[in-house]
């Protein structure tokens, strides 16, 4: 993957055509999310072979002629639609998938919703390492604080952004990690209990112990009271980031998935550190992670460096999306090892198996 991006084969066009169309992607992508947003494309797809001019999608969509004429227009530099006559238009194959594939919608509503408006402060977030923008959706130290608190339609895109990447990992995941047969696990930074619910529904013997935040944990013993897994799942109020604490102790795992990358690399040693000091001798550390140097995509890779300028501008101004190497560093450096990677787990992660040293 690293080799990929050393190479710079294009040509001298190619690559004056490409800074041109970099410098209007934020407005094309606010066109994009228009056409959706308006029923544009998904009147083209009820058109069909058969198309639509300007003029019937504004009777459908109430949008004025004008409007709907510009929109189209950059839809077609944008190879949304395509041009049958004048004036009438088809949905094109990109267009379909921006309109239904669900992993393009999540990303899109996720990058309109909750990181848009604030990574126009990015350039402050990156000087100061703070999350610069996330005044534009309240007023936290990080988004994590305010994760049941934010606004609109933040709050959903943000949690349908989360939950779609790990739980179309969890499943193999929890495969990998049930080969240790762990009897006690924490699931540090678990969120809603996700996790934790997949494990004590697929293995009867483990105790789950979710650890985070209170507004997480608050969220998260509702959901557990519900089921009826109060014996089964406990909550551990904590900010990881203390100076000094004490997770529950001699426990045969501990799990951190889409976690560690929220955080500066000071403070996944930090965090790594007292993950260690909750094992027992034969425990392992289990790190969930979507490395952008193990991706068979570049779009993947695309997508996980694009995902970084959220975690710096919006989430907490000092963490990124890791590659496997530097993830590695930081393992050692609290005093651990890593055994093996587990790689594709899902489509777009890997499992990182730690033990002491």
């Amino acid at each position: 993957m690293y080799k990929q991006f050393q190479e710079d084969n294009i040509s001298l066009t190619e690559a004056k055509e490409a800074a041109e169309r970099l410098s209007f992607y934020p407005m094309m992508f606010q066109a994009a999310v228009a056409l959706n947003r308006t029923g544009i494309l998904q009147a083209l797809a009820d058109a069909g072979r058969k198309g639509a001019t300007s003029e019937e999608l504004s009777v459908k969509t109430g949008v004025s002629q004008y409007g709907v004429e510009t929109l189209l227009e950059a839809g077609l530099s944008l190879d949304l639609v395509k041009l049958m006559e004048p004036y009438k238009y088809k949905i094109g194959k990109t267009g379909s998938f921006w309109l239904m594939d669900k992993q393009t919608v999540a990303n899109t509503d996720f990058i309109q919703d909750v990181c848009y408006n604030g990574t126009f402060h990015l350039e402050e977030a990156i000087k100061e390492e703070k999350p610069a923008g996330l005044k534009e959706l309240g007023d936290w130290p990080t988004i994590y604080h305010g994760l049941s608190k934010l606004p609109g339609r933040s709050k959903e895109s943000w949690f349908t952004f989360d939950h779609h990447y790990s739980d179309q990992a969890f499943p193999q995941a929890r495969e990998e990690v049930f080969k240790f047969k762990p009897k006690s696990m924490l699931d540090i930074g678990g969120n809603t209990g996700k996790w934790s619910f997949l494990c004590v529904e697929n293995d009867p013997d483990v105790h789950m112990t979710i650890v985070d935040l209170p507004s997480q944990t608050g969220l998260a013993n509702p959901r557990i009271k519900e089921a009826g897994y109060e014996n089964r799942i406990s909550t551990h109020e904590q900010n990881v980031l203390d100076a000094d604490y004490q997770l529950p102790q001699n426990q045969d795992a501990v799990w951190m998935s889409q976690f560690l990358d929220c955080f500066s690399p000071q403070q996944i040693v930090h965090i790594l550190s007292h993950a260690k000091g909750a094992l027992n001798d034969d425990g392992r550390v289990f790190i969930l992670e979507t490395f952008w140097d193990m991706q068979e995509s570049m779009t993947a890779t695309y997508c996980l460096h694009g995902t970084s300028l959220y975690f710096t501008s919006m989430a907490n101004g000092n963490s990124k999306m890791y590659d496997s190497k530097r993830m590695a560093q930081y393992v050692e450096e609290a005093g651990l090892e890593v055994e093996k990677i587990v790689e594709t787990v899902g489509y777009y992660h890997s499992l990182m198996v730690c033990k002491k040293k």
